[in-house]
């Protein structure tokens, strides 16, 4: 699959799409490089969910600028201005590192938090980056496709026969619906495995990461407009989103508010 169009059309069809070879290895082993001070295995998951056997690091454009790099990288905001309502935002942004020996993720679907019945429409889109090799043996992502079409009544089972690894290299991207069931895999390898995690919501819908007070405009103002707006310095037509009755980028500071209507 060469770009969004067809992206995203696997998406609606499947629930999900691979994009391989989107970033260089010299992008991978700088992004991996800048994470590094977070991951000295001090702050594993604290519950079967986050798992015992892996690090999660979370508010990552406050700790890691390179991160801008996927979460504003063409291809994924390609697929997710036709998939998603204009001015989207981005919901969560956070690493995962598994270890050797983590069991497999409880099945779940990442917008599964908003309390809209099944079968629904999706309301966000995630993606999920290889910074090393997914493999059949290290946790790769598993998915059920077509599960992003299910009723309330519809689930997996734990060792769901219908399930695919994403095996994919590292610099690649797996690209889902919001309804998709998925989980991370049982770790039977002897590496850790490094993906990263940015989700993309419908501009209505509450952000799982409050990423206002995660990355304040002291530091917002530090990268592009366009994810400044993704965090949600942006006004959804009319007015929705304002502060204190006008555009939150005046914010961040004069040169911003200079271009602001509102």
């Amino acid at each position: 699959m060469s770009g969004p169009p067809e992206l995203a059309e696997a998406i609606r069809r499947d629930g999900y799409a691979v994009a391989r070879d989107l970033l260089s290895a010299r992008d991978v082993r700088e992004i991996k490089d800048s994470l590094a001070p977070w991951l000295q295995e001090r702050h594993f998951g604290r519950n079967d969910f986050e798992g015992f056997r892996s690090e999660r690091v979370y508010a990552l454009l406050a700790k890691a600028p390179a991160i801008a790099r996927i979460v504003e990288h063409p291809t994924v905001l390609g697929v997710c201005d036709r998939l998603l309502r204009p001015h989207y935002r981005l919901s969560a942004c956070l690493a995962i590192q598994v270890h050797p020996g983590e069991t497999p993720q409880g099945w779940h679907s990442d917008d599964g938090y908003v309390a809209i019945p099944r079968p629904r429409p999706m309301m966000g889109v995630s993606a999920i980056w290889a910074f090393d090799d997914f493999s059949e043996e290290n946790g790769a992502t598993e998915v059920i496709p077509g599960s992003h079409l299910w009723g309330a009544d519809e689930w997996a089972a734990p060792d769901d026969a219908r399930a695919v690894r994403i095996v994919m290299p590292a610099g690649s991207a797996v690209l889902f619906a919001g309804t998709l069931v998925h989980r991370g895999g049982a770790h039977r390898g002897t590496a850790t495995r490094l993906g990263i995690t940015p989700q993309y919501c419908e501009p209505w819908v509450r952000q799982i990461e409050n990423m206002a007070l995660a990355v304040p405009p002291d530091i917002a103002r530090g990268y592009s407009e366009r994810v400044q707006e993704l965090l949600g310095y942006d006004v959804l037509e009319p007015f929705i989103g304002y502060v204190d009755g006008v555009h939150p980028k005046r914010l961040l500071g004069p040169e911003y508010a200079a271009r602001m209507k509102h």
